[in-house]
């Protein structure tokens, strides 16, 4: 009995420090041409829209695509702030609604995403012509 009481423990606290939620809270956006093409270089930038419903806080962040024609926003600062005491009560603390804008030589694009807390959002925009 004695040897099974510090095994269950191990078991018990291997089980609690595997269960912890170490996602990161992503937008993920790839900028593709007019003719489906991956672009490089584009700028995207992502905005909070406080007119939202519930409404997201205010936040603006920039990048640009790498080779592969994507660019990540890790957005855990973002939620972080959410839970501090000055937030309204009516802002969401789990979801935050975006607008993204694309700028790739002389085009121009838009899109929208909602990232919500220890997920991953995937949004495509594309180049107009």
């Amino acid at each position: 009995m004695k040897k099974l009481l510090p095994i269950s423990l191990t078991l018990a606290l291997l089980l609690i420090v595997g269960c912890t939620d170490d996602d990161d809270s992503i937008i993920k956006v790839f900028v593709r041409s007019s003719t489906n093409q991956l672009v490089y270089g584009a700028k995207v930038i992502v905005i909070g829209d406080q007119q939202s419903n519930p409404p997201t806080l205010e936040y603006v962040d920039t990048a640009y695509t790498n080779s592969s024609g994507f660019t990540t926003f890790i957005m855990e600062d973002y939620f972080d702030s959410t839970n501090s005491p000055i937030v309204p009560p009516e802002v969401s603390k789990t979801t935050g609604y975006f607008d993204i804008l694309v700028k790739s030589n002389d085009k121009e694009a838009s899109g929208y995403t909602r990232c919500r807390i220890k997920t991953t959002s995937v949004e495509t925009i594309y180049l107009p012509n």
